[in-house]
Order: structure tokens, then sequence, then C-alpha cells
């Protein structure tokens, strides 16, 4: 430990006697020399208060604007008590967020910065949903690798040495064609084809060595599709599986970019949320792996249509293939298999296709009706 101290000491001094040329901030330079989280000593003051489980726990949420962010929150605090969770953006939040508990600006790109937030806050659990989709890191592979990957780091990095349970959301996106579909395993071949699914393996994969190298608590959900009427789709593969509800009240059709026989694993995004906050709660010992599978159901667009017609038999489909939206469809598993987390954990999902489209139907026509009425 001296030895770590001493160096980051000189590193410091030579950085101050040298000009600075504006290339690069002196705590990054620094920081890559400076003591790692597991050189840390076992009694240093951050560990001084030990979480127990007869506690609430004290949870920072990353990406926290993001729908399952804002969702979460709402969940937890429920559960543990407004003040103990914080959600945490780059972005400003709208007012009935901002009023519905503790919101904290936070870049997962400054260490420094996350680091005080852990430590003033005193965060036990954190929850990192901070990351660029597929279509948008597509688009900008660059940033999607700083932010996915280089992000994670500084969450690993933090977490470890601040000894946090840590939960990073994988996906349905971290397989690839080689992949088996129906089912898909939790331990198979995955080699995606995205940067965003690319950066999902490597997290979990960094979880994984973080917990057997270091003793971290990383916990992790491969999410199928997410199904919700909170939010509007944004133009995922799987987001034709929302899109048709709109659609389908506003106007009786619908037109999908997929084959009508892409089956896909989708979930309301009620059981997501749950799956969630039990696995986080869910004692170590139970847990057989960092990574698991989770599904509710796995339809195509032409079975979802069916299941829509019989509340609405006027709807009208077609079908007009996007080849890329197609491709990745035919990379992604048809049918997750997550016999591991119902065995290990006790997952079970509320919500089947009648009970999903019912939900969605009732959630959006009065939202409809609502709308027409103002």
């Amino acid at each position: 430990m001296p030895v770590f101290r001493n160096l980051t000491k000189v590193a410091k001094q030579a950085l101050l006697s040298t000009p600075v040329c504006g290339c690069q901030p002196l705590t990054v330079a620094v920081r890559t020399i400076s003591f790692s989280p597991r050189q840390v000593t076992s009694d240093a003051s951050f560990h001084s208060v030990s979480f127990s489980e007869t506690d609430h726990p004290k949870v920072l949420i990353t990406g926290g604007l993001g729908q399952l962010g804002v969702g979460l929150a709402k969940l937890l605090r429920k559960r543990f008590g407004k003040n103990n969770v914080i959600l945490s953006d780059i972005r400003k939040p709208p007012n009935n967020v901002f009023h519905s508990g503790p919101f904290i600006y936070s870049d997962i790109l400054d260490y420094k910065n996350l680091r005080e937030i852990v430590v003033n806050n005193r965060i036990t659990w954190l929850v990192h949903y901070s990351a660029l989709l597929s279509a948008v890191g597509e688009a900008n592979v660059a940033l999607a690798r700083s932010v996915n990957i280089t992000g994670l780091h500084n969450i690993l990095d933090i977490a470890a040495e601040h000894g946090l349970r840590l939960f990073v959301p994988s996906t349905i996106g971290a397989f690839g064609p080689s992949s088996p579909r129906n089912p898909t395993p939790d331990v198979c071949v995955q080699r995606p084809r995205t940067i965003y699914g690319v950066s999902k393996v490597h997290a979990e994969l960094m979880g994984e060595y973080y917990h057997h190298r270091y003793g971290l608590d990383f916990r992790c959900l491969r999410y199928p599709g997410i199904i919700s009427a909170d939010s509007m789709p944004g133009g995922g593969t799987t987001d034709y599986a929302v899109q048709i509800f709109h659609d389908a009240i506003k106007t009786g059709k619908f037109e999908c970019n997929l084959r009508p026989d892409s089956r896909l694993p989708m979930m309301y995004i009620d059981d997501c949320l749950r799956a969630t906050l039990e696995v986080l709660e869910a004692p170590a010992d139970t847990l057989s792996m960092r990574t698991y599978n989770i599904n509710a159901m796995s339809f195509t667009p032409e079975e979802l249509a069916q299941e829509l017609r019989k509340q609405m038999p006027e709807l009208e489909v077609t079908y007009n293939i996007d080849p890329v939206r197609q491709a990745i469809a035919d990379s992604w598993p048809m049918d997750f298999d997550d016999s591991n987390a119902r065995n290990d954990w006790g997952w079970k999902h509320d919500y089947d296709l009648p009970e999903l489209v019912q939900t969605m139907l009732n959630y959006l026509g009065v939202e409809t009706c609502m709308a027409h009425a103002n």
C-alpha cells in the first residue's frame, strides 16, 4: 500500500511540474497508476459501517431517466422508502420525476464525481442502467464504446472498492446468429454483431470476473423485449409489439416491419421490474450463477395480432419487412430458457400474452379517452 501511495505522489509532482497542454485532465493521468479497488485495506473508513440485510439499502440508479430507471425507482421507493433511492442521469428530469424523490446529476465517465456520490450518500446498492442502445450505438460506435465499456469499468471499480451490490442488466441482444435460438440457455455461444451486444457480453464477463477475483456482489439479468404502455416505441427491433397497440387504438391498422412468423421473447414491464428487485434481494447463497436469462412469453407478430383481434376484430395488419431489423431478429433468441432463474431464486412471471394484451388495451384506451377529453 505505501508503494502505491508513493507512486501516486511522484506522479502528481511530475504532472504538476510539466507545462499543461490541455490534452488530458490531470485526474485521469493520476488515476491510471493509482491504487486499484483491491489494494484498499479492508479496515478503510468507508467500510466502517457495514450493510446489514435487516437495514434498508441505499440505492443509486445510473441512467435513471430511462423507462426502466424511473419504474424501478418507484418500485424500490415503495419498498425501502423514498429517500433511500437516488435517481441519477446527465439529463434534466421532468417535474414529476424530480419531485417524486431524490435526483442527482451523475456522469458515469466522471470517475471522481461518481465516487463522491457513492461515498457522500453511503450507497450500498448500485443499479447501472446507463448505456447507449443498439441503434444509437451503431450510429456512433466510439461514443457507445466510451459509455458502455469505459463507463462500466468506472462502475465496477467503485462498486468493488466500496463493497456495493451491483446490478447491471444485459439483453437479448447479447446473443448472435451462432447462438442456439430455441431455446437459448444461460451459457452458450454468444458472439453478437452490434456494439451494444458486444458491450453487454463484456459487462457480463467483467462482472463475473470481478465477482470471482475480488468478491464483488455482481448480479445480472438478460432482459427479453420489454413492453410498456408508459413510453412510445423507440425504433428497436422488438418495438413493433408496442407500436401495434398505439396504431390499433388510433387507426385500427398496423404495418409490421418483421415477418409474421418472427418469434422473439417478450415481457411486460411490471414483470421485468419485479424480477430485478427479486434478484437484487435474493440471498447470495441461492445464486448458482451471476448472469441469468429471464423470460415470460415468446410470440410472433401474427400471434400478437390474433390475440388483439379477440378484442378488436376489425384490426388490419399488413407486413412491410425491414431487412435490417429482420436480420437482427433472425440473429436473436426465439425463446429464453430461464429455468435456472426459476429454480435458484423462484422467478415466476405474472403476464402471459392474453394478460399483456388486456393490460395494454386498458391502459392505452383510458389514456386515449383522457387525451380526447382534454
